[in-house]
């Protein structure tokens, strides 16, 4: 059993790219790609056109996809970033901050 290193949910911190430092919320992981969907970073926008005659186009912003070498994670408890190190509990395998030995 694999333990994920960055979950749904999880706060992370980007380090490289055009939103270098900027923080946030994980909102889809692709593991098949190894790439995260951050919550209001890495925002692209789609020119969409008009279905109808009278209607208008639109402009829609989204969230692009982050390869996880460029984002870190940051512990809930010391806040700092961190890279989870894996501990066993028992038969459980659970993510813990490397820094405060704190689980995730």
């Amino acid at each position: 059993m694999t333990v994920p290193r960055i979950k749904k949910g999880d706060l992370v911190q980007v380090v490289t790219g055009k939103d270098r430092g900027k923080r946030g919320k994980v909102l889809q992981v692709l593991s098949k790609y190894e790439r995260i969907v951050v919550e209001n970073l890495n925002l692209m926008t789609k020119n969409v056109r008009a279905r109808r005659e009278r209607e208008k186009g639109q402009r829609i912003q989204f969230a692009s996809p982050l390869h996880l070498s460029n984002v870190q994670l940051i512990c809930g408890q010391c806040g700092r970033l961190t890279r989870p190190m894996v501990k066993r509990l028992g038969e459980k395998k659970v993510r813990s901050c490397a820094k405060c030995h704190e689980t995730l």
